[in-house]
């Protein structure tokens, strides 16, 4: 009998009793449940680790099914997420769990036009008030007229006001179990919005402005930080450690592309490195076939530079649905995995940003790339701009 590559499958009958780490490893044998398992292994055996910057981005209506509070905060506490991109849909309905409003699990069969009636709103197979939008609302125009949000910010910045004032209102309360967003304000792990206006948050910024408030949500402070970020990933600060970057994807859409755009920033842009993210993991149900972001494989990724081709092996895809993967990821993770300290990436964006501006600022000295022939026949003998990278711009 030939030998045969990979792990042999020797399927024996499942216990009464059973522990999530013995069921993933196991009983999740093929397919999906095996991708699953291997992303339970990547992350607790090399990415949860000393010297790895986890980014993760959420997408999806992932924290008003509770994965917010169950299963990401208690990843952030642990050390295992050092930074996030997240939709602000995402971040607007894990307020609510913070102002204590109640969310319910019901069905996906219900009559929309009667609920609509009954001032009820439907995610799917979850319920909720129309007076939890409205007063999530209230809240947050009342805190936005703060004299901290009346200037221009990135939305780290403003996620980690908002989640100050989501936490206070969560003692006043007694609320036992932290929003995503208070989680990651005592914690210091900063989160971006890729894009700042497409929620309720961003609605009611855009309310606020025209009543004369002067906070302006900024992307390029996001973009810029996001890449100093993953710039400042390749120094672990520890000795004989060396410092690597992950990024792990809940989902797809602009969050995804946000969090692996970092890489292109820094080399495309910046003319700072090209290397990519050492690891990468997704969970979607996207399919890659349509073109679309959400589905691109991380080898599509490696010609775009945001995945180191080299760390091909450490990327893993999964597809499933993402409230079935995340809590099984962090039950994984909890049980495998010693916490690790607390990177407090917040608090070191101004020092990171130094450190992005003054290598950026270097490699505009390089000497200039021969410009190529196609360019040169437009220039002709006009003075041309040099980019970061060196190579030449004509003066169209």
């Amino acid at each position: 009998m030939s030998k045969k590559s990979g792990r042999k499958i020797a399927p024996a009958p499942m216990p009464k009793e059973i522990g999530v780490v013995d069921l993933i490893d196991n009983y999740f044998t093929a397919y999906n449940s095996a991708r699953l398992r291997e992303i339970c292994h990547l992350l607790s055996r090399e990415v949860f680790q000393e010297g790895v910057t986890v980014g993760v981005s959420l997408s999806g209506a992932m924290t008003p099914a509770g994965m917010g509070v169950a299963a990401l905060a208690p990843l952030i506490r642990n050390g295992f997420i050092d930074w996030m991109i997240s939709t602000g849909a995402n971040l607007y309905h894990d307020i609510h769990f913070g102002l204590g409003f109640e969310l319910f699990a019901s069905s996906p069969f219900l009559d929309d036009i009667k609920l609509r009636e009954e001032g009820t709103i439907r995610i799917y197979d979850i319920t909720f008030g129309y007076d939890v939008l409205l007063e999530t609302d209230a809240f947050i125009r009342k805190v936005l007229q703060a004299e901290e949000f009346q200037k221009r910010m990135g939305t780290a910045e403003f996620h980690y006001l908002l989640g100050k004032y989501v936490r206070e209102v969560e003692k006043q309360l007694g609320v036992k179990h932290s929003s995503l967003l208070a989680t990651a304000y005592e914690c210091g792990v900063p989160i971006y919005t890729s894009s700042p206006g497409d929620s309720s948050i961003g609605m009611n910024v855009a309310a606020i402005a025209l009543e004369g408030s002067q906070l302006v949500l900024d992307p390029a402070l996001d973009v810029n930080e996001t890449a100093a970020i993953a710039y400042c990933a390749r120094e672990s600060g520890t000795n004989q450690v060396e410092g690597k970057s992950a990024a792990v994807i809940i989902g797809g859409g602009s969050p995804k592309n946000f969090l692996l755009q970092t890489q292109p920033q820094l080399h495309e842009v910046l003319g700072l490195e090209e290397r990519g993210h050492d690891y990468f993991v997704q969970v979607t149900d996207a399919r890659p076939d349509t073109g679309g972001l959400s589905g691109a494989t991380p080898s599509e990724a490696v010609s775009w530079g945001k995945v180191d081709p080299e760390e091909l092996p450490s990327t893993i895809v999964c597809y499933t649905d993402s409230t079935i993967a995340v809590p099984i990821i962090t039950a994984y993770a909890m049980n495998q995995c010693e916490p690790r300290q607390l990177k407090r990436l917040y608090d070191r964006r101004p020092e990171m940003m130094e450190k992005l501006i003054t290598d950026f600022n270097k490699a505009k000295t390089k000497s200039p790339a021969e410009i190529p022939a196609a360019v040169a026949n437009i220039a002709g003998d006009e003075p041309v701009a040099t980019s970061p990278t060196g190579r030449l711009i004509p003066n169209l």
